[in-house]
């Protein structure tokens, strides 16, 4: 194999693994992505939902956790409600016509959201303007939201919970959000449904 492409590879997993390991190593982070899993697991046991939201990479990784919910994360068992904000062509068309790209989600959470509900909010800047109405949105109608960010001081630091990737690399964090995302979802599947 050619040394550069080789050299490169071996930092790119060297850098994800730095990532990680800075999390592994900060007890606060990890106690902030264990609160997100019991907020959502009181959700859940309230009867209420979540609602994931985010722009590009950010917005497959809302459909795939929003996905783990209503499927399954480890074994089978009854789906737990969950919307991807990011999925209906028609919905984003018509907001995005009439109100604007920047009211993309913060319309959804007005029209579909309710109090006790839980909004994760994933932006890798975490200064995405549509992410940033939807969580004043929430704000207004008594949603506990949970921001996803890199490390960078953003616009999102001023919501409910806020979990910051120790990162200013958009891979790194998006691979760790990932990661963070299925804690989440562990989490949250076990303490409601036990292990199988």
């Amino acid at each position: 194999m050619n040394t550069e492409k080789h050299q490169l590879i071996s930092d790119q997993v060297a850098e994800s693994i730095r990532v990680k390991e800075a999390i592994l190593n900060d007890p606060a982070l990890i106690a902030k992505i264990r609160q997100a899993a019991d907020l959502c697991t009181h959700a859940y046991r309230a009867g209420k939902k979540t609602m994931f939201a985010g722009n590009g990479g950010s917005a497959a990784d809302a459909q795939h956790l929003a996905g783990e919910f209503v499927s399954k994360f480890y074994f089978d068992r009854p789906g737990l409600p969950s919307i991807a904000l990011t999925t209906d062509t028609s919905i984003l068309t018509a907001i995005g016509n009439d109100y604007g790209f920047d009211r993309l989600f913060a319309r959804q959470v007005q029209a579909q959201g309710v109090d006790g509900d839980i909004f994760i909010g994933i932006s890798t800047s975490g200064n995405s303007r549509n992410i940033v109405e939807a969580l004043e949105e929430c704000r207004k109608k008594g949603i506990f939201t949970i921001a996803l960010t890199g490390a960078k001081p953003c616009k999102m630091d001023d919501f409910d919970l806020v979990i910051k990737v120790p990162s200013e690399s958009t891979p790194r964090i998006q691979e760790a959000q990932t990661m963070i995302g299925h804690i989440i979802c562990c989490l949250v599947e076990r303490e409601i449904f036990g292990t199988k």
